[in-house]
């Protein structure tokens, strides 16, 4: 059987960008052979454990269910995109630290740009909603504590901050 290829054109973290994928490939693949972000973790590959969440167009997906192609004029973006240019971690990232919400860290990446998403809305959510809302991410540590103090706080910092405007 012959391989068909499409070319995809989109903006992975904020840069513009363009290659040519196999039809059938997934989001994962592509952002992980053609462009090395290798933050988007191959987990369960049935989009049930959100290892392997990007935002696209700024909504959380599971990109191993995801197929590259679909994403053809998208604005996708990874863990490596919430890094400031002068290296610093974004508020999230950093909090994550602080919680202790990072134990093996396969499932952090997923975890994180599932809460960018979250966070992004200026909503406060209480932790029952916030649970909720990360649950299509699984944790195998049970570190789900520690996650949930470290999306809080950060919402509570963004919310603050915008108050204080």
């Amino acid at each position: 059987m012959m391989q068909q290829m499409q070319l995809v054109k989109c903006t992975i973290n904020g840069k513009y960008t363009e290659t040519m994928v196999d039809v059938r490939a997934s989001l994962t693949d592509m952002l992980r052979k053609d462009f090395h972000l290798n933050s988007v973790k191959k987990g369960c590959e049935v989009g049930e454990c959100g290892a392997c969440t990007v935002l696209l167009d700024g909504k959380a997906f599971n990109s191993c269910i995801y197929l590259a192609v679909w994403a053809d004029g998208k604005d996708i973006r990874t863990l490596e995109g919430l890094m400031s240019p002068d290296g610093k971690l974004a508020d999230i990232q950093e909090a994550f630290i602080d919680e202790a919400a990072v134990q093996c860290g396969f499932c952090t990446p997923g975890f994180i740009m599932s809460s960018v998403e979250i966070l992004e809305t200026g909503k406060k959510y209480n932790r029952d909603e916030l649970r909720k809302k990360l649950a299509g991410n699984m944790c195998r540590c049970t570190g789900y504590e520690n996650i949930i103090n470290a999306v809080e706080k950060t919402m509570i910092r963004r919310i603050e901050k915008s108050e204080d405007k």
